[in-house]
């Protein structure tokens, strides 16, 4: 078995090239994920973000929800960005009445959170699992997390205490897009999660 794990960025939809440059210079083997087929061949998997409702749908259509739900209820790790995080959350709040999740995170997020795209932002945000100075968070149409269940580990909440990265278990979530911003940490901590979930 390689040292590098291979993961996966779910290609539907969203930043794809920018989750893949992230996970290469953070020592995994990243590659495209659209079919079953190449899901099962991974190690763990990014969901990018992008618009959760259109990435949903096309879940859907490409065959790819149930197949992403199985893999992450047998413990495949997942990371999910912005639109990730609500694809990971087991409730939604604002979503639209067919909208669907792959789900496993017991966490119920805000869609749209932060507002409108204009209403856009950084932070620096101190996060659980990363070394050093706190990252820098790009918020842009972000979800918050409203509540979540015993078992989550909150890693980040904002200085006004909004709850915007958390982990349970094999799965982790961000409001925000380290992907945008060159500091590959988080990508480094998922793909050491990958890792390890290999040993």
């Amino acid at each position: 078995m390689p040292s590098n794990p291979t993961v996966g960025v779910l290609a539907l939809q969203g930043d794809v090239r920018e989750h893949l440059a992230a996970l290469t210079a953070a020592g995994a083997e990243a590659v495209t994920v659209r079919r079953p087929a190449e899901l099962a061949a991974v190690d763990g998997l990014v969901i990018p973000g992008g618009e959760s409702t259109t990435m949903s749908k096309l879940a859907v259509a490409f065959g790819m929800l149930a197949p992403l739900r199985d893999r992450v209820r047998a413990g495949m790790p997942a990371y999910g960005s912005c639109a990730g995080m609500i694809m990971l959350a087991d409730k939604i709040l604002d979503g639209r009445d067919d909208q669907e999740t792959v789900g496993g995170i017991d966490m119920t997020v805000r869609r749209n959170a932060f507002g409108r795209q204009n209403e856009s932002f950084e932070a620096a945000v101190a996060m659980t699992g990363v070394d050093g100075d706190p990252v820098e968070g790009v918020f842009i149409r972000a979800p918050w997390v409203e509540s979540v269940g015993a078992g989550v580990e909150v890693l980040a909440r904002l200085a006004d205490h909004t709850v915007v990265a958390v982990r349970q278990g094999h799965l982790l979530a961000t409001s925000f897009h380290p992907e945008l911003t060159g500091d590959q940490r988080v990508h480094r901590l998922f793909t050491d999660l990958v890792r390890s979930s290999r040993a």
